[in-house]
């Protein structure tokens, strides 16, 4: 029997998440704007929410209103915590 190693297919525990690019102002580093939706501990209506990252984009690619997709990553300055993996859309 062929003993089966996680070595074949590495597991990635980082956080991903898709937002829209608020900033580019910044050289190498965009801020993304994530929304989620949660719900009202008493009335469960849903509702929005938002959080900014900063995320590093190394080719300065990303302009403002491209929907992105980030990941967690080391700590790359005081407040930049994430990198960014692939535009998703560009914006109009």
């Amino acid at each position: 029997m062929a003993d089966v190693t996680t070595t074949d297919q590495a597991v990635s525990r980082r956080k991903t998440r898709t937002g829209k690019v608020v900033s580019n102002k910044a050289e190498k580093t965009i801020v993304v704007s994530i929304e989620r939706q949660v719900a009202h501990p008493l009335y469960k209506k849903y509702f929005k929410r938002s959080t900014k990252v900063m995320a590093h984009d190394e080719k300065n690619e990303c302009n403002i209103g491209d929907v992105v997709k980030v990941i967690e990553s080391r700590p790359l300055s005081a407040r930049k915590r994430w990198a960014l993996v692939e535009i998703i859309e560009r914006a109009q």
